[in-house]
């Protein structure tokens, strides 16, 4: 394995390209039940057909839990929005056609999401009153099963050269309600600092799956305060100040 060409940085891992496979390398502390789990998750969505990289094995690199798959050539919707700005919502447009595809799909064997977010809110610092709302609010949210990403944003869209949108990162993956996975790209916007972006693309989501706006913002304050888990404080300060359930009511 040849790791010299590294492609990202992310929190506790490093992705590098070697010859057409891309290799995810885990920090030393990086749990392995968190790294085998990333791809159980994305081996299991490989077979609902979306378009996303073949996981092609786990190993070990250094003493380092590494995760290998397809390499994707192309350019993120991220890096595709930042080079042209005018196509920006023809761009959005796309992202929002591609996540309802996702949704399209369903994996029994996914982690469900109601259960993940309960969990989180569990430990979220926040006071007991305040938890216990989110925590019956979510109890009352309709069920569903449908794929749900988890943090589906522009950077984890890749265009080939020839236009075919591949789906990346499926660590977050849970099988749940759209709306739910729906806020959750609206907070990753909203927390890029791109209001407009956060907007645009709620407004299309809502009138493209015919959901209410306001359905999808009820499950506003729950996923903040299951994101507000992690990340740094900055973010997490963001996160906290959208988890009071009186502001949607």
């Amino acid at each position: 394995m040849k790791l010299d060409k590294m492609i990202a940085v992310r929190t506790n891992k490093t992705i590098y390209r070697d010859g057409d496979t891309c290799v995810k390398v885990f920090n030393e502390e990086y749990s392995k039940a968190d790294v085998l789990n990333e791809a159980l998750n994305q081996a299991r969505v490989e077979e609902t057909g979306l378009n996303i990289p073949k996981i092609l094995g786990v190993t070990m690199n250094d003493g380092k839990w590494a995760i290998v798959s397809e390499f994707i050539k192309g350019k993120t919707l991220a890096q595709l929005m930042e080079e042209d700005p005018e196509k920006k919502a023809e761009y959005i447009e796309l992202l929002v056609d591609l996540q309802m595809s996702v949704h399209a799909k369903t994996c029994p064997l996914l982690t469900k999401l109601k259960d993940k977010m309960n969990r989180k809110i569990t430990i979220a610092d926040l006071d007991a009153t305040t938890r216990y709302d989110l925590h019956t609010r979510l109890e009352g949210m309709p069920k569903h099963n449908k794929v749900c990403h988890g943090d589906f944003n522009p950077s984890n869209i890749i265009i080939t050269e020839d236009g075919t949108p591949y789906i990346l990162d499926w660590s977050h993956a849970t099988q749940g309600n759209a709306s739910a996975d729906v806020a959750r790209t609206y907070l990753l916007f909203m927390l890029k600092g791109d209001f407009d972006g956060a907007e645009l693309y709620l407004n299309l989501f809502c009138e493209k799956s015919g959901t209410a706006k306001k359905y999808v913002q009820k499950w506003m304050p729950i996923v903040a305060a299951s994101q507000s888990v992690k990340g740094n404080e900055k973010e997490r300060e963001f996160l906290l100040s959208w988890t009071n359930v009186v502001d949607y009511e």
